[in-house]
């Protein structure tokens, strides 16, 4: 059976804990890659697959599954081994659900609402709401976080898919671990913890803080 091919970008957290969960499942994925920036998301072929024009997807021998955090559930549904990624104890399973969404609604979507309109619509603009609403982010993640990981002792589908969005914010405005210490021990913790951590997601994370670098600035220069 060929691998699941996965279409994604390295700058994309949703992409990166995707191959972060793939990681850790063992299994081998063939890589597509999508420039965001160049509007390959766009192109008619990709928005026959995803109408929703977002990455990640997969395409597993003819399923097409998008949404990271609906593939991520979907890998291990499928392909786990065990359940200790995604327990199927009712109460834990519904606690790692309740982190996938705030990854989705909160951490996400925060830093998607801040970069968006510097890296598509050339804004050079940051404004201080927003980001004051990602340091927020913050701080509802470090109160959360009462064990070594986000549920339990034991590292989940919560970690691999709050970790991605969290290590791009933190690559852009860092973690103040004096303010913020659960959350900066748990990131420690899970970069620590998985071999395949700094290639798989760390890398990436630093590819995007770079290239809002360069953007936000060279926006800012044709806006004076």
């Amino acid at each position: 059976m060929p691998n699941i091919k996965l279409y994604t970008a390295k700058l994309s957290p949703p992409g990166r804990s995707v191959e972060l969960t793939a990681k850790a499942l063992g299994l081998e994925l063939d890589i597509v890659p999508i420039n965001l920036i160049a509007g390959d998301q766009l192109k008619e072929e990709f928005r026959r697959m995803n109408p929703q024009h977002t990455i990640p997807l997969i395409d597993d021998n003819g399923t097409i599954v998008y949404d990271s955090h609906a593939i991520i559930v979907y890998l291990v549904t499928k392909y786990a081994k065990d359940d200790s990624l995604y327990p199927t104890d009712p109460t834990t399973r519904a606690k790692i659900n309740a982190a996938l969404h705030f990854d989705s609604g909160v951490l996400f979507a925060r830093l998607r609402f801040y970069l968006e309109p510097i890296l598509y619509d050339g804004s050079p603009d940051t404004p201080q709401d927003k980001i004051d609403n990602l340091y927020r982010a913050y701080q509802l993640l470090n109160d959360t976080l009462v064990s070594d990981f986000i549920v339990g002792n034991s590292l989940t589908l919560a970690d691999l898919s709050c970790i991605a969005s969290i290590s791009s914010m933190h690559a852009i405005f860092p973690i103040d671990a004096g303010k913020y210490p659960q959350l900066a021990a748990w990131v420690e913790r899970v970069s620590k913890q998985l071999p395949y951590y700094k290639s798989t997601n760390q890398d990436g994370a630093e590819e995007l803080a770079q290239l809002y670098r360069t953007i936000l600035a060279d926006n800012q220069a044709k806006a004076k």
